[in-house]
């Protein structure tokens, strides 16, 4: 069985979703819940799961040494970003080998880097008045969202739409894309 890991750093609904979607897999499995935040709402969402979960600071996560013994504990083979917006240090990176996987709320190359995330994101959109945005789930590198590109989806966006309605729209296509591309990504590669 394959075992992820799902990092996310706030409420964590696309990690509810994923383990949701693993839940009755039998091949691949959530085994465990990281956030940088202790106070992060994922940690609740993992109670009801029944998935352990583990707050590490910056600075842990930045060395890696703990990290790395949690994941290799659990029997890690892949590590998927969920809302995680600390930057994945090169120690992490080179235990796993375009085995870390990230999704973005919009169609990179456009709004991605540093800052670039959540409703910042959205109001990017709007604000440039783009008639699309959308998601992209890449690998991770040591550089924010230049990850090789794995999928990409987009939706329609209108000149009245608010950037609420851009992030409903994106989210509606992170719940329906992210678990299946993450189980074919993993299947493909058994």
């Amino acid at each position: 069985m394959t075992q992820i890991a799902l990092f996310s750093s706030g409420n964590g609904t696309n990690a509810e979703n994923i383990a949701n979607y693993f839940e009755k897999n039998s091949q691949i499995k959530v085994a465990v819940i990281i956030s940088n935040k202790q106070n992060a709402y994922v940690h609740q969402r993992a109670k009801v799961l029944k998935i352990p979960s583990y707050s590490f600071s910056k600075n842990e996560i930045m060395e890696g040494t703990s990290l790395l013994k949690l994941l290799s504990e659990y029997k890690i083979d892949y590590i998927i970003l969920a809302g995680f917006l600390l930057k994945v240090p090169q120690t992490i990176l080179n235990n796993f080998p375009n085995k870390i996987i990230n999704i973005h709320p919009a169609l990179l190359p456009k709004y991605g880097g540093k800052g670039m995330y959540g409703d910042n994101v959205h109001k990017k959109v709007v604000e440039m008045r783009d008639s699309k945005s959308g998601i992209t789930i890449h690998y991770v590198n040591e550089k924010y969202d230049e990850g090789e590109i794995i999928f990409q989806e987009s939706c329609t966006i209108s000149p009245e739409d608010t950037y609420k309605d851009v992030a409903r729209k994106v989210h509606n296509l992170e719940y329906a894309h992210f678990p299946r591309v993450i189980e074919e990504i993993i299947l493909s590669n058994k």
